[in-house]
């Protein structure tokens, strides 16, 4: 087992460099936070945002923010838009042009970006009079599984709403170069606000080594089928693991999943456990040992820092944000281990080396429940959506 340094430059998902080193909002001081009644900010985000059937981070981070700007300053108000998006029929497209047209020249508007980047031709004239961020979950081309000509169009549409606001919010470091690079946008307009993560009590775990967590919707582009794989590789040791996550966005690949489960024998050993949420999620944390994720893209991964918070260390394929949100201890120390995407066989390895290596096993604990206590919570995050806010210009710009 190998501990994976995550010390190098931000590459692109085509391998090319992203040198941009994207610049902090500065923190608010006393004096610049205004009565929450002088500003108010409308929320644009997807329907079911609040379905605790159908959990992302992307809907809990809207949603926890919505709980934390009225800390530094402004009031939010919500607008939930049911759609298939970032394709919405014509129902979704009117209800989303609707709500738009009701707010006067100047409104201070934040958009999730999976309702506003498949739209240019709403969203670009509007963005001429009000003053619009659009917050960035995932670049619309890089979802998995897409057919060729869909994602191009996806990434064009992405690429001119984008262009023609004047602020938008990226979840990572890497997530703001990989925008900046790809979508040849300015770099002054292009932030970064992280997830932030709630500490909790301390994991006791299973028997420490045994009990492997994946929690992510199973859909192709969080690639448990190489779990699957690398499980069945490992399957002379003595593990078990549940999957936590949305069984209903991906029927097809969830069908798929459950028949090479079969096929390696591994029914009574990996659980599609299905979405979980408050007592019951937090007792499934409390029984792992470590947390698992094998994802063909992420911006961020706000599994890893959940897991973290709980002193929980974690394996993650290494690709997009996963190695900030792994990040490291104050002393230095990794509380995770990153490996190749697009390799079953180096997961397989590395769980040989964590059930194998009782002094990795104790050092990666050791890290996790350091970084436990030095993860930034999701004041930090508001304070920076805040900052990002405050300064979008008082007059719309023109599209570029």
């Amino acid at each position: 087992m190998t501990d994976t340094t995550l010390e190098r430059p931000g590459t692109g998902i085509d391998g090319a460099s992203l040198s941009y080193v994207p610049a902090q909002i500065p923190a608010l001081r006393n004096g610049d936070i205004i009565p929450m009644s002088l500003r108010s900010v409308h929320f644009v985000m997807p329907g079911g945002v609040d379905d605790p059937s159908a959990p992302s981070g992307g809907n809990a981070y809207d949603r926890r923010v919505c709980l934390d700007l009225p800390g530094f300053g402004w009031q939010v108000h919500k607008h939930s838009v049911a759609g298939d998006w970032p394709r919405p029929g014509a129902a979704a497209r009117t209800e989303l042009a609707r709500t738009l047209s009701q707010f006067p020249d100047g409104t201070v508007v934040l958009l999730d970006g999976l309702v506003a980047c498949g739209v240019p031709d709403i969203i670009v004239p509007e963005a001429e009079r009000l003053r619009m961020a659009v917050l960035v979950h995932l670049p619309l081309g890089d979802e998995t599984g897409l057919e060729p000509a869909v994602a191009a169009e996806l990434d064009a549409r992405e690429r001119e709403v984008l262009r023609a606001v004047p602020a938008v919010i990226g979840t990572s470091d890497w997530a703001v170069r990989r925008l900046v690079s790809h979508h040849g946008l300015a770099p002054d307009r292009v932030h970064v606000a992280a997830p932030g993560a709630d500490i909790a009590p301390v994991a006791p775990g299973t028997d420490g080594v045994s009990r492997l967590l994946c929690v992510a919707a199973v859909t192709p582009r969080k690639g448990q089928h190489r779990l699957v794989e690398a499980l069945a590789a490992a399957a002379d040791l003595p593990w078990s693991c549940v999957c936590v996550g949305s069984l209903e966005q991906e029927p097809e690949y969830v069908a798929e999943l459950r028949a090479l489960i079969r096929k390696y024998g591994l029914q009574d050993r990996l659980e599609l456990a299905g979405p979980q949420a408050g007592a019951e999620l937090d007792a499934t944390y409390a029984a792992a040992d470590l947390m698992v994720l094998t994802s063909y893209a992420e911006t961020y991964g706000m599994a890893v820092t959940e897991a973290l918070a709980r002193g929980i260390p974690v394996l993650a394929t290494d690709v997009g944000g996963l190695p900030e949100a792994v990040g490291r201890a104050p002393d230095g120390g990794v509380p995770g281990i990153l490996v190749p995407p697009e390799n079953p066989a180096a997961i397989a390895a590395e769980l040989r080396g964590w059930f194998g290596e009782a002094d990795v096993r104790r050092r990666l604990k050791a890290a996790a429940r350091s970084r436990r206590v030095a993860l930034d919570g999701w004041a930090t995050t508001a304070q920076s959506l805040a900052g990002v806010l405050r300064r979008l210009p008082n007059e719309p710009r023109r599209a570029a």
